[in-house]
Formats: C-alpha cells, structure tokens, sequence
C-alpha cells in the first residue's frame, strides 16, 4: 500500500502491509499520522521533511564550522528505532553523517575531471576545492542526548549526537534474510545529495524492511564521479530477537 507524502503525492518509496498481516504478527501502525510501526517491543519510525531553507542551512554551517555543504540536505528526515522497553533509541540522520564527514577531514578525491571545477560557485564568492567535495562519511548512527531526549518537537541536528559499536565475530545472515516472508513495512530516507558540479553524485540513503521474524536496515552511502571512479559503501543492521549486528561493506 502506497501512503501520501506531506505535499500531497504519493511516496513511491514507502510499503505498508496491509490490516491483516499487521494483525497476524501483532504489529501495529503508528499514530497521528506518523509514518512507521510498533512491533516486538520495536517502535521505527520514518521522517521526511523538505530540504533545508536558506537560514537553517547557515545555522548548520555554524554548528559544523563549515561553509561547503551538500547542495541537498533533508535536515528533519531520518528514520528512528525505539525499543520501548530499554529505552534504546537509534537515529539516522543528515547532521550528524554531515558531522562526521568533517570530523573525518578527509582530502579530496584527486582526479582529472576535479581540475574542471577547482572552483565552486557561490554567491559573492568562490571556493576551492581542498576539502572532501564527495561528502563521504564513516556515519554508522545516533543516539540521543540525554538533556533533549524527552523533547521530540526538537529539531533532529539537537537532540542526536554520535553512536559507536563493538566489534564482534558475528555476522549477518545474508543467507537467512533471502527467505521470504511478507514486508510489513519499508521506506527509503535520502539524507543528503551533491551532484558533484554536474560532474557525478554523492548520496547518502538509509532503508529499512520490516518482516515479522526481523527488521533489516540499510545505510547506503554512493558516489560517482563521471568517467573516473564509483564507490559504494554499505552499513547493514539487523535486529532478530536477542541478536543485534551492525556490519560494514565497502
């Protein structure tokens, strides 16, 4: 089932299964027209919002202490995992991928088709290119500050900050995920993309498929620069009763 965005078109992106299979497997929709569903003590949750205004843009230029940002970022999308009886909330969010893109500080890609575009427009003003213009960032999630925690009218940039993991020696089970079973729920979430100048893109995505044995989560960050050179890197996340995995691919 197809469900409208906030403008009033259809999200072509979103699934929802239908009254019966929710029932079956004791799952329930969110409320007040939130996107997402309640199911095994899970509660997840999708946001999308519009890109960013001019004003909000320059608070984050602030915030992460720099004037070269993605030429699109969905600020208040995310997609928010809660497990209502710990309490552990996991977010996925632009500002915090954004924060440790700056933080990692890596150099820019050097390639030919960069010397066609050394420098980058904007107004009053240009920018030469000696900072990571791909945007490409180890972000693996958030948690949220305890202080705002409990708001949640506060804005996602507010109440989130970085999540780490441990390394473990389990994997995920590609293998099982094959088996099919009915979608309860999905959604895609774009968190932010550049389109290079016109000379490639840079996305950062982030999936999420609810069954009734699991949830699976994808966050996908691809770039591609035109005739020269694509990288894809994936996080995957699994939750499958008390097994919990974050796995990285590159």
């Amino acid at each position: 089932m197809a469900k409208e965005d906030e403008t009033g078109g259809v999200s072509a992106m979103e699934v929802v299964g239908d009254e019966n299979e929710l029932k079956a497997v004791g799952a329930q929709l969110l409320a007040d027209g939130r996107r997402g569903l309640r199911i095994h003590g899970w509660e997840i949750e999708t946001r999308k919002r519009s890109i960013l205004n001019s004003s909000t843009l320059e608070e984050w230029e602030q915030k992460l202490g720099t004037s070269h940002l993605p030429e699109m970022i969905f600020g208040e999308s995310a997609l928010i995992l809660k497990h209502l009886n710990s309490g552990t909330s996991i977010h996925f969010n632009a500002f915090d991928a954004l924060a440790g893109w700056k933080q990692e500080g890596l150099p820019p890609v050097e390639v030919p088709a960069a010397a066609k575009w050394k420098f980058r427009s904007k107004p009053f003003q240009e920018v030469i290119l000696d900072y990571d213009y791909t945007f490409t960032t180890p972000y693996c999630g958030s948690e949220p500050n305890k202080i705002n925690a409990e708001d949640e009218t506060e804005a996602i940039s507010k109440v989130t900050g970085s999540l780490l993991w441990d390394d473990c020696e389990e994997r995920i089970d590609m293998v099982a995920l094959a088996v099919k079973e009915p979608i309860l729920f999905y959604d895609e979430i774009i968190l932010y993309e550049d389109e290079l100048a016109d000379n490639g893109i840079s996305l950062l995505t982030v999936k999420v498929r609810v069954m009734p044995s699991c949830w699976f989560l994808l966050l996908r960050f691809w770039k591609s620069i035109i005739s020269e050179c694509q990288s894809d890197m994936e996080r995957y996340l699994l939750e499958m009763g008390d097994l919990f995995l974050f796995q990285s691919q590159q």
